[in-house]
């Protein structure tokens, strides 16, 4: 892969990723502030600056090593948490699943509105490949976010909401995974398990329907 296309790619994946982790991570905390954690808003985390929810090791060494060490087959990479006191929250079993579901919540809408722009520019005769690249690059991104966030084991978000679901007992034998959480979902990633029996099904699905969804606006515009 030469150096010019290197460029190319970041350059049209920088916004997408950029609001995908931005607006993922700013509505973990202004659902945890809904229903009742203040702890994002006092750190000043209940933000749409990025800067604040770059993490400089997650967000951009790692996908550069990863990139440049697969040549684009294999990315990873991870925002800086927002932090949510589950204690504080008005009823905490059932407030951290509307907290967790936040985050995939806003990827989805994300996934949508890149989708409708993509749409729209292609109904309007625009032919300019980088916006369209951009727009396909925000609905790959956002269906990335959705569906490994949703991955059910702590600490993602899907094992969150698992704790949330799940009756008192197994709620609390799931939660003893949290501390070896990160390290069990990368050895699942690296040996392509949550790839090929989570992620890419997923995926797949979410994008299905969207473009269910989404049918009476592409009949209106094509």
């Amino acid at each position: 892969m030469d150096f010019a296309q290197i460029v190319q790619t970041v350059a049209i994946y920088a916004i997408p990723v950029l609001f995908a982790i931005t607006l993922h991570e700013a509505a973990h905390g202004y659902a945890a502030r809904h229903f009742g954690d203040h702890t994002a808003a006092m750190m000043g985390r209940i933000t749409l600056n990025p800067v604040k929810h770059i993490d400089p090791l997650g967000t951009i060494a790692m996908p550069l090593l990863l990139y440049f060490a697969t040549s684009g087959a294999f990315l990873f990479g991870y925002a800086k948490p927002v932090p949510v006191n589950f204690g504080r929250l008005r009823n905490p079993k059932r407030d951290m699943i509307w907290v967790a579901l936040a985050g995939p919540g806003a990827n989805l809408f994300q996934a949508i509105a890149w989708t409708v722009l993509l749409y729209v520019l292609v109904a309007s005769g625009v032919e300019e490949d980088f916006f369209l690249q951009m727009c396909r690059a925000g609905l790959l991104v956002n269906l990335v976010m959705f569906a490994f966030n949703l991955f059910p084991l702590p600490p993602l978000d899907g094992g969150r909401i698992l704790v949330g679901v799940l009756p008192w007992k197994q709620a609390a034998l799931v939660s003893r995974v949290e501390p070896w959480g990160f390290f069990i979902v990368m050895a699942l990633v690296i040996t392509g398990v949550v790839g090929t029996l989570w992620l890419r099904p997923l995926m797949m699905l979410t994008n299905s329907a969207i473009e269910v969804l989404l049918t009476p606006l592409r009949m209106l515009l094509f």
